[in-house]
């Protein structure tokens, strides 16, 4: 893949990877040259999109990430639209929504190995080689998923919010998910103000408490739901 500007490829990289943040801002890049509009457009409808999604509007997220890919389709480079595809996805783990990434598995020919890697991190079928070409905090996560302790302090590790969540959301996935890494999950949702994932892992706690018969914890949290439902919001698919 050619040198991509970076910022949006470490925008990308960050998000896709679900490892580390922007390093860099498009108004902060003043010693380097200008990026091109491409990209600053792109990153800021991928920023949007992301944004519109964890907050639970599904038509803005659909609308700002189509603006996105109108933006990279400009310079004809499969393999960032792959990876922009996958950070797409990689928001949608978060809030325990796990189906195929589609967008992504229509360019996986043209990916770079990392982005295979995560890919197949992500639909929870990856391999020793795979987790091999992820970051470290990620591979780190996966390592430990086999111990609660040491997994749920991986995942405090993790100083991206998003991040945090995506490897919440992929222990939960494998069935590994101690009631802790649970609530660590609620809570980083809830400290970012991030309704469908909140939801969705409140929804989580809920279930689990009518399981173990404690209907008082599984009353409060359907208040909780409810509150931030509130009375004009409809319930996110």
């Amino acid at each position: 893949m050619k040198r991509l500007g970076a910022t949006l490829q470490k925008f990308l990289a960050g998000r896709v990877a679900v490892l580390w943040a922007v390093g860099c801002v498009v108004a902060g890049c003043a010693s380097g040259p200008t990026p091109p509009d491409w990209q600053a457009d792109a990153l800021q409808a991928l920023q949007d999109a992301q944004a519109a999604y964890l907050k639970g509007d599904t038509a803005g997220e659909v609308r700002q990430f189509e603006r996105a890919r109108s933006e990279i389709a400009r310079t004809g480079q499969l393999a960032l639209m792959a990876r922009a595809e996958l950070m797409r996805c990689a928001a949608h783990a978060a809030s325990l929504v796990f189906e195929p990434c589609a967008g992504y598995e229509a360019l996986q020919a043209d990916a770079a190995p990392p982005e295979r890697a995560y890919a197949a991190h992500l639909a929870g079928r990856a391999t020793a080689q795979d987790l091999a070409l992820l970051p470290q905090a990620q591979r780190a996560v996966a390592s430990a998923s086999a111990n609660p302790e040491t997994a749920l302090a991986a995942l405090k590790a993790q100083a991206d919010p998003l991040s945090r969540l995506v490897a919440a959301a992929l222990l939960f996935q494998a069935g590994r998910a101690s009631p802790a890494t649970v609530q660590l999950a609620v809570d980083t949702a809830s400290e970012q103000g991030w309704r469908r994932p909140l939801l969705a892992w409140l929804s989580v706690q809920r279930e689990r408490a009518e399981k173990s018969g404690d209907m008082a914890e599984a009353a409060r949290l359907r208040r909780r739901i409810d509150f931030v439902l509130g009375p004009t919001v409809k319930p996110v698919p």
